[in-house]
């Protein structure tokens, strides 16, 4: 079989060493002038690309029953017994999984090097200009015209288009009439509206922040345009799908994480912090658990003076006070948007696909893996995994079809 894998990502070069045998040509495409360009992104360049803590709910999808059939406890094992079988010795950090060398361009090396020892054909600088079924796929490029038995799409989704991902994966779906679920960023900045923004600009807390239910705690990073950190980027994507549907979002920080009262309890508990510290002034008090900076940030919103002391505060200039420590509301208005996004939600409809092989029911012989499917994960490795797992499910279904057709002659 002739095989025609469209991108080089991570789905893309696993998908291509697994459907290389004896007998099968295996073409690997590309429009930048190396592989892996996105890969070597990850995780500041140091590329978690895997989660000892595998579970479903860290993955997502407008589908999630089918999801549950695509991410089993079978086909996790078997990626894992497959990048271990390309002998990457991981660095291990409280469950997240990182190159010994800590550096992402060693999982992208130990990729290619395994694909060209396989004999995979590279073609870089390639740009893929259409492609059209007929008996065979025609796949048009460079003012070529050349025919393969079976197509890969491995395109990636439209998360930093500077690496390439420009969502054509898409447009090639759209073609053959498959369907594509909305796509919006995941894993991204939030930008906010609430007049703090210049003031809170470099401020880092540790914070417990709530969307809709959805509760992540983690360190937030305050910007001169919003919001960041890993806990924010676990909450855009369902924000980034609401806004997509005109529905307003506010994110709720509590300040406070270690404390498990409610605004009463915290109440007494500064009351007797502040007889303990002899009556110190509302920033004084503060300093144990919150940035200085944003203690005066929470008692101007509050419209309070700093510099008065506890207990010449009113009640309700206490309460007041408290809400907005334990449950600062922050209206959302956008996120940073594609560019600035790891992932995207989003992407080829799952009810599209087999989920044994990937492979469309509506058109023999045409897979999708990857991010350019409806699957995205938190942050943690989760959509290096998939990428990983889905690459590898199209790869061995391609042989295994491949090595069945072989033994009928």
């Amino acid at each position: 079989m002739k095989i025609a894998v469209i991108g080089g990502g991570p789905s893309g070069l696993v998908a291509s060493i697994n459907a290389k045998n004896n007998f099968n040509e295996v073409y690997l495409f590309d429009k930048n002038q190396d592989f892996g360009k996105k890969l070597l992104l990850t995780g500041n360049g140091k590329c978690n690309y895997w989660n000892e803590f595998q579970d479903i709910s860290k993955y997502h999808s407008t589908n999630n029953d089918a999801l549950k059939r695509i991410i089993t406890t079978n086909n996790l094992r078997r990626t894992k017994v497959f990048l271990d079988s390309l002998g990457i010795i991981p660095n291990i950090k409280n469950g997240y999984y990182y190159p010994f060398s800590n550096q992402s361009a060693s999982i992208k090396t130990i990729l290619v090097e395994e694909a060209m020892n396989k004999g995979v054909i590279f073609k870089t600088n390639t740009a893929i200009k259409d492609i059209i079924k007929d008996k065979n796929f025609k796949v048009y490029y460079d003012n070529l015209c050349e025919e393969f038995d079976v197509v890969v799409i491995a395109t990636g989704s439209k998360s930093y288009k500077k690496t390439g991902s420009d969502g054509y994966g898409y447009n090639i779906a759209k073609n053959f009439n498959i369907n594509v679920n909305t796509v919006t960023p995941s894993l991204v900045q939030l930008v906010t509206d609430t007049g703090l923004e210049k003031k809170w600009a470099g401020i880092r807390a540790l914070v417990k922040i709530n969307i809709n239910e959805k509760e992540e705690e983690g360190e937030i990073q305050f910007t001169d345009y919003g919001i960041s950190g890993i806990c924010v980027f676990n909450i855009s994507r369902n924000i980034a799908i609401n806004l997509a549907n005109k529905k307003k979002q506010k994110v709720k920080i509590n300040f406070i994480p270690w404390f498990n009262g409610n605004n009463e309890e915290f109440l007494k508990y500064l009351n007797l912090l502040d007889i303990k510290l002899n009556k110190k002034n509302i920033s004084n008090l503060c300093d144990g658990f919150l940035n200085y900076k944003l203690t005066n940030i929470l008692a101007s919103k509050s419209k309070i003076d700093n510099n008065k002391k506890w207990c010449e505060l009113t009640n309700i200039e206490k309460m007041t006070f408290i809400n907005n420590i334990h449950n600062l509301e922050v209206d959302v208005i956008d996120t940073k948007g594609f560019d600035n996004a790891q992932v995207c939600s989003g992407g080829i409809s799952l009810d599209e696909i087999n989920y044994e092989t990937l492979e469309t029911k509506k058109v023999s012989n045409l897979y999708f893996c990857g991010e350019v499917l409806d699957v995205d994960g938190d942050c943690g490795g989760y959509n290096l995994s998939f990428a990983f797992l889905s690459g590898l499910l199209v790869g061995r279904s391609i042989y295994d079809k491949s090595a069945t057709s072989k033994s009928k002659y």
